[in-house]
């Protein structure tokens, strides 16, 4: 018999499979496409404590292998997001996780209260790491102690599970997680985007508004699966793998590298199909494989 579940705190995952805040959504679209239900999750698209706009126009270029985005975090604001997008996910009966992103501490605390408020949000993921605004974002994700202080004070607002992402522009990505961890996290995810920069020659302009934008896409996969492996070596609560992730392939590369569940991301663009269609995969391999849990492909190097 295979167990696919996941446990994060006091929320179980039916399958490892989520996909990632920003690429879906929240899945009102995907829902004319596929089965919902199959998800082992939706991390809804992130949110702020008041609505915003985003990033002025062009937003978004495709790059070798990826695309660069610097959407600027457009969204409805958290009361909306609470009281139209996560019903809507609930009607589907799996995880709606809210990914919540603030300018400063007081923010993401009041976000976090508010959620605990709303009994159809199951868990929290706090993007510390958002490369597209100009303020919050890395200074929250590349400084352990800011880090941790954001994810101590989510957690004290809060009996619902949080997961801290993390973001990959950092010279050590294991003593991230361990903050993350000591601040009281039941988990971390990882990678975010990549910080890059596409030049249009003729114009001799960057091609994004913003100048700047998060890379993402198969090109961050191995640096992914990399910080993976060691954010999962320097802490015990679940790590939630990401980067690059089309199939099965690369789905079991980031479970080998120690990673308890994983989201899919750009892939959702071109293929809305691929986050269900792996769920059923990873299924059949571990069948196939004599595998009681997918904890038991976790490679010991």
């Amino acid at each position: 018999m295979v167990d696919l579940s996941v446990r994060i705190g006091s929320l179980v995952l039916p399958n490892p499979v989520l996909v990632a805040s920003g690429t879906f959504g929240c899945g009102e679209e995907m829902s004319e496409l596929i089965d919902l239900r199959r998800l082992g999750g939706i991390v809804l698209k992130g949110t702020t404590l008041d609505p915003r706009e985003g990033n002025p126009t062009p937003r978004i270029v495709e790059t070798p292998s990826g695309m660069l985005n610097a959407i600027g975090l457009q969204n409805v604001g958290i009361d909306r997001t609470l009281s139209e997008k996560v019903p809507f996910v609930k009607r589907f009966g799996i995880p709606a996780i809210i990914n919540i992103s603030g300018r400063t501490v007081d923010e993401y605390v009041e976000m976090a209260r508010r959620i605990d408020a709303c009994s159809d949000a199951d868990a929290i993921e706090v993007n510390v790491s958002c490369p597209n605004i100009n303020k919050g974002g890395l200074a929250f994700g590349t400084d352990p102690a800011v880090l941790g202080d954001v994810t101590a004070r989510v957690r004290a607002a809060t009996a619902k599970p949080v997961i801290t992402k993390l973001s990959p522009n950092v010279t050590d990505i294991a003593r991230m997680a361990r903050a993350a961890e000591e601040a009281g996290a039941d988990a971390v995810s990882l990678v975010n985007t990549f910080v890059g920069m596409v030049i249009n020659t003729r114009t001799r302009l960057p091609v994004l508004a913003n100048r700047t934008g998060g890379l993402s896409g198969p090109a961050i996969r191995p640096i992914a699966v990399f910080m993976t492996w060691q954010a999962a070596k320097a802490v015990k609560i679940p790590v939630i793998g990401m980067g690059g992730i089309q199939g099965l392939d690369d789905a079991l590369q980031f479970f080998i590298a120690g990673a308890s569940a994983l989201q899919v991301g750009t892939a959702n663009f071109y293929n809305p199909h691929v986050s269900v269609d792996l769920a059923a995969q990873l299924k059949h391999y571990a069948k196939e494989h004599g595998l009681a849990t997918l904890s038991d492909l976790r490679g010991d190097f």
